[in-house]
């Protein structure tokens, strides 16, 4: 029998006040109005420290990355993100996050995303649906029922979300069809504009922005500044990583999960380049933007064309794994060069390469050995004229912000002389 006592009620009018009064308190409680919520109850539901007040949105980025212990991933001079891949013993709204991300603007948290089983991580079908059932368990009792939506600022890249909102901020648990399970949180005003970030720079506005990002150093490197780092981490999302830094490098709000699922990206990796491009082009109408496939050859003549003004080129490549173990040799040797008449004279010995072709590897995963590619996409970001190095920058982390091959090395590893994209000016 149920424990709790049924009470039969004979109403008169003047029993109206206390009706009234009852049903508005039920309605609290079986909505979970947010106002009342305390944020120790949704950090308890997470089972992280996210939030230290009621607005996410007021607290230093820096104290934030600190609390949560994620290691800074990419800095500028106006935005930064913090990164963590967790171990396997780590849950978070009772299933285990592959990726824990929050972005920051001008000292702020902007957003945070959470990405649970993914097809990037070979997750299948039933897990992912797991993984949301965990998650949504985890904060109905604290948020109450959520809202059916949609989300998306595109066809595809538009998907189903269940929506919490609690004070200015709003919970999403998205899901798109086999792809990835995800929790993002980010200011009510930002979702209500499906992801969008308020107001577009004019291009008179981006011309300035940008051509002041380009550095002239004195050994005559030209290299573009300020490009945010993605690190794709082990799955294979160089497009969807690199596109996510490029688009967040000219204002637009984008995540490679979200990105993956317009490229096609497959179980563990590999995107259509095109395929991703077509896709990404309607992202950036939408923001204002439109790209241009370039067809040059590779000189420093030509990049100065679109680093001069702070353009990066997205740039397809082939991949050989010994010459970029050289490539980050030779950085930290050319960090220390002080005389480059003899750094001229050194790089002699990489000008005589040749051209790298499509290869099919065979490497080891936790879910058994898979054939990938040697397919890549990275940035060009710099160019140096006198010692004819081209500078480039993989979504790797850190230590592959910047890094220089010879014009030679360059040519031979493009895919081609048109695997070149840039922001149409």
């Amino acid at each position: 029998m149920n424990s709790r006592r049924l009470f039969t009620w004979t109403l008169g009018i003047g029993h109206w006040p206390l009706v009234i009064l009852l049903c508005a308190f039920a309605a609290v409680s079986s909505s979970a109005i947010t106002g009342l919520i305390q944020f120790q109850n949704i950090n308890t539901a997470l089972g992280l420290s996210l939030w230290q007040s009621e607005s996410l949105w007021t607290e230093n980025e820096r104290d934030v990355g600190k609390r949560l212990a994620w290691p800074e991933e990419s800095r500028t001079a106006t935005l930064a993100s913090y990164r963590l891949y967790p171990k396997k013993e780590m849950t978070v709204l009772g299933a285990h996050p592959h990726s824990l991300a929050f972005y920051a603007e001008k000292g702020k948290v902007m957003q945070v995303s959470m990405v649970f089983a993914n097809r990037g991580d070979r997750a299948s079908k039933s897990e992912m649906e797991n993984d949301a059932k965990a998650i949504e368990a985890a904060l109905k009792p604290v948020l109450g029922e959520p809202a059916q939506a949609y989300f998306g600022q595109t066809k595809k890249l538009r998907y189903k979300v269940k929506r919490w909102n609690w004070k200015n901020h709003a919970i999403l648990l998205e899901m798109p069809p086999e792809t990835y399970i995800g929790v993002r949180i980010m200011p009510l005003e930002m979702a209500d504009h499906e992801g969008r970030a308020e107001g577009i720079i004019s291009y008179h506005q981006l011309r300035d922005t940008l051509g002041q990002r380009v550095q002239h150093r004195p050994n005559g490197d030209v290299v573009v500044g300020e490009i945010p780092m993605v690190d794709q981490g082990p799955k294979g999302y160089c497009v969807p990583a690199t596109w996510e830094r490029y688009l967040r490098y000219l204002g637009i709000q984008a995540d490679m999960y979200v990105l993956a699922l317009a490229g096609g990206t497959k179980i563990g990796g590999g995107t259509s380049a095109n395929l991703m491009l077509e896709n990404v082009e309607a992202l950036a109408r939408r923001n204002g933007r439109r790209f241009d496939q370039l067809t040059m050859p590779m000189t420093p003549s030509n990049l100065a064309k679109y680093i001069d003004k702070g353009f990066p080129l997205m740039w397809c490549i082939f991949v050989d794994m010994d010459l970029e173990k050289k490539i980050t040799v030779r950085a930290k040797e050319r960090a220390k060069m002080t005389d480059w008449n003899a750094w001229v004279e050194q790089l002699k010995s990489a000008r005589g390469v040749r051209k790298i072709g499509p290869k099919h590897i065979k490497s080891s995963s936790e879910n058994g050995d898979a054939e990938v590619n040697n397919a890549h996409m990275r940035m060009i970001i710099g160019y140096n004229a006198r010692t004819r190095e081209v500078a480039i920058s993989d979504s790797w982390g850190k230590f592959a912000e910047e890094r220089w091959v010879t014009v030679e090395e360059a040519d031979a590893m493009s895919q081609n002389d048109s695997a070149f994209w840039n922001v149409r000016w």
